[in-house]
């Protein structure tokens, strides 16, 4: 894009802001205030208006003319899917040249990084690093800011127990309690301690609320569940990133109890901006203020409009909704001036926080830019993050990991030599070659001996087998064998959901047939959700998921399977043994009829075909050394409603190589009002530990571990006996002990 703008224009706007128009001291509710007394009514929908540049489709036609005159009179008052310094202080500019010369936002879908790529968010997820997560998010929101970008729509914090849904990718996993710990440092990760930050974006909490509950897992579907678990799963994570300060939400497409979210006043009013005293502003998702109207709860775009801003929408994200007919409504007094004036107070009161009223162009400095961007620090956070987030979920008779002088190592699969698919999707810009294929990382890794046998076998789609017998002819060539199988990058993702979770095409049918040759087979899967692989599961010498690991993915991997990186990750999401077992979740609800035992399912809660287990629980990651967890004390067995107890166990490395672990502590709570899950994650400490290395491992115990939502949506805690649980997944529990709450 190419505008022409006369510098003394610049230099006369960026004066008249420093002299006079915006005062530089005082408090920002002062100015916003200031402002807003001499602001139109336009002028103030118009701060409302969020436009893209994708629709500006080139600098001749008719539509990118009315945009720009748009901004030039403040009539916008966000812009996404602008980036780069060049473009966005082009564009702030023109918002300029408007009468009171108020800057605009740049947002983007900054999603798992901005130029760096790092692992699709579940992925991430799968570390249980609270830190490695946040330094992911520090580093996209220094490349982002460093171009000019000031706010991201990140992070979705959705719950997700179906991996049908494909944006299950976009989240932190199907756990309340490890979804809300994450959603929180993401959240740090992004923004840093105060908004304003020259290296830290404005983050957004996605999508509110109960997306990831969709109805057969089909994006965009509708939603329909109790209240009591909208607020005891559901809520939380957005709980947890509005207390960490997160500027923005971002509502859902979906409706809720038959209520579009976007037209929620229930979610929007009542609870975020009520109940939780929320100060930030409210975004639509992309054009779902529009969307009211298909749904069938508005009759046009206007009563649309009417709804979401009456409902706490703040601003309309190209749903044009607000910009052709809100002040309109004002002025007819079909909506109150003061609805419309907090929805600008809050958007205004962010601009001030991140300093452009004082400086509308400090976030596009060409200089810091290429700096920035340039950083090789960058890349080497990318490989510890990505090798943090594989998970071992399988290693029998210790295949994994090869010994890098290995005669020879037949490399085989449609994803082996893949780049783009290692990004994954919702990234800004693809770059294969800064992208390290899983092929590159292992030629870094490999003796210079060392032979490499490759063969692709088929494509992502494999619906072709021709090349399967070249494939198994590499396999008997080579001492050892490693297929790499899997999604491509936009099989996940929005708008990517699956009614079949099964490897794409033929790939099962390559596994099997390199399998055939006898030969152990070690496999890495690629994915941004669980997938179905039972054949694999079974028969495979080793699994190593990778899901998406971005662009030192390679790398990351070739570090596990050489050994150089020990395996850590653990799954924060159940696999299920087919699609018919979903939604699933570890946190199954206790039944009248349950099953004992796997001979005892007639008349109880079971399948007559297949076990209610999961093929790999959650919480599942193995370790190329052992752990040992012993000596459970409880520092009280009886606790009252305003004290605290300590759990402690000690953890001992008993292998032969140091190690990370994931020590998770579960409770029941075995009576209570409500029917509680037979488990439900409660804490979870990781740590190193060297050969031989023991360490004494501590979980605090409070009134809100043991509370949960009764059935008037109060946080209580009911007196009564609680199983505690400790160990390295869901079903591979090695310590119990019992605590008793008393009144």
């Amino acid at each position: 894009m190419t505008t022409n703008v006369n510098k003394a224009l610049l230099l006369a706007a960026l004066a008249s802001v420093a002299a006079g128009a915006m005062a530089q001291d005082g408090d920002v509710a002062r100015r916003v205030e200031d402002l807003m007394r001499r602001m139109t009514l336009e002028e103030k929908v118009g701060q409302l208006h969020q436009l893209s540049g994708r629709q500006m489709t080139g600098p001749g036609s008719e539509k990118f003319a009315d945009k720009l005159a748009d901004i030039r009179a403040g009539r916008v008052g966000s812009m996404l899917n602008v980036k780069g310094v060049a473009e966005t202080r082009e564009i702030q500019a023109l918002a300029l040249q408007s009468r009171l010369k108020i800057p605009l936002l740049f947002s983007l879908d900054v999603i798992h990084g901005y130029r760096t790529v790092f692992p699709v968010p579940l992925g991430e997820a799968a570390s249980w690093d609270l830190d490695a997560i946040r330094e992911s998010a520090r580093v996209a929101a220094r490349e982002a800011a460093a171009s000019g970008i000031h706010w991201t729509f990140a992070p979705m914090v959705d719950i997700g127990r179906d991996p049908r849904w494909g944006r299950v990718m976009e989240g932190a996993g199907e756990d309340t309690y490890l979804g809300s710990q994450i959603a929180v440092a993401r959240v740090q990760g992004f923004q840093g301690p105060k908004l304003g930050a020259l290296d830290r974006v404005m983050a957004t909490a996605k999508h509110f609320a109960g997306y990831g509950a969709a109805i057969a897992g089909r994006d965009y579907n509708a939603v329909d569940m109790s209240e009591q678990q909208l607020h005891e799963v559901y809520l939380p994570p957005f709980k947890a990133a509005a207390d960490a300060g997160v500027a923005t939400f971002m509502n859902a497409f979906n409706t809720l109890n038959g209520v579009p979210a976007t037209a929620s006043a229930v979610l929007q009013r009542d609870i975020l901006k009520g109940q939780w005293g929320y100060r930030g502003f409210v975004v639509s998702d992309w054009a779902s203020i529009k969307e009211l109207v298909e749904h069938g709860h508005a009759a046009d775009l206007s009563e649309a409009a009417r709804q979401a801003i009456e409902a706490g929408s703040d601003m309309d994200m190209e749903g044009y909704a607000y910009s052709r007919h809100l002040a309109a409504l004002v002025a007819g007094g079909k909506v109150k001036q003061s609805v419309l004036d907090d929805a600008v107070r809050r958007v205004l009161t962010k601009k001030f926080e991140m300093g452009l009223f004082d400086d509308p162009y400090r976030f596009s400095d060409a200089a810091r830019e290429r700096a920035v961007l340039a950083d090789p620090s960058h890349a080497r956070i990318a490989r510890d993050v990505a090798r943090k987030s594989l998970v071992l979920l399988k290693n029998e008779g210790q295949a994994l990991p090869f010994a890098k002088d290995v005669g020879s190592l037949a490399v085989i699969g449609p994803l082996a030599d893949a780049r783009r698919d290692l990004e994954g999707g919702w990234i800004v810009q693809s770059d294969p070659q800064r992208v390290v294929s899983i092929l590159d990382g292992i030629r870094g890794q490999v003796a210079p001996g060392m032979r490499l046998v490759v063969a692709k076998g088929c494509d992502v789609a494999c619906t072709d087998t021709s090349g399967f017998a070249e494939a198994v002819a590499a396999a008997g060539r080579a001492d050892a064998v490693l297929l790499v199988v899997g999604e491509s990058w936009d099989m996940s993702g929005e708008a990517k959901s699956r009614a079949d979770l099964g490897l794409p095409g033929r790939q099962a049918a390559l596994f099997d047939a390199l399998a055939a040759t006898g030969k152990p087979v070690v496999v890495v899967i690629l994915a941004g959700r669980p997938l179905v692989f039972n054949g694999v599961a079974d028969r495979a010498a080793a699994i190593l998921y990778a899901w998406f690991p971005g662009a030192q993915g390679g790398n990351a991997v070739a570090d596990v399977l050489f050994g150089d990186y020990n395996p850590s990750g653990k799954l924060p999401m159940t696999f299920p043994r087919s699609v018919g077992q979903v939604p699933i979740s570890y946190q199954q609800y206790r039944t009248g009829r349950p099953v004992v035992n796997a001979a005892n399912v007639v008349y109880r809660s079971a399948y007559i075909d297949s076990p209610n287990t999961p093929r790999y629980a959650f919480g599942h990651g193995l370790s190329y050394t052992t752990f040992a967890y012993s000596d459970l004390v409880l520092s009280e067995p009886v606790m009252g409603q305003g004290d605290k107890v300590e759990v402690s166990f000690t953890l001992a490395n008993t292998g032969r190589r140091a190690g990370e672990e994931v020590a998770q502590l579960y409770i029941r709570d075995r009576v209570s009002s409500i029917v509680r899950p037979l488990m439900e994650l409660k804490g979870f400490r990781k740590l190193k530990l060297e050969p031989g290395e023991r360490r004494t491992v501590r979980f605090v115990i409070d009134r809100d571990t043991l509370a949960f939502t009764d059935g008037k949506l109060r946080r209580v805690a009911e007196p009564g006996e609680f199983d505690l649980m400790i160990g390295s997944a869901s079903d591979a529990i090695r310590l119990r002990g019992t605590l008793t709450l008393r009144d």
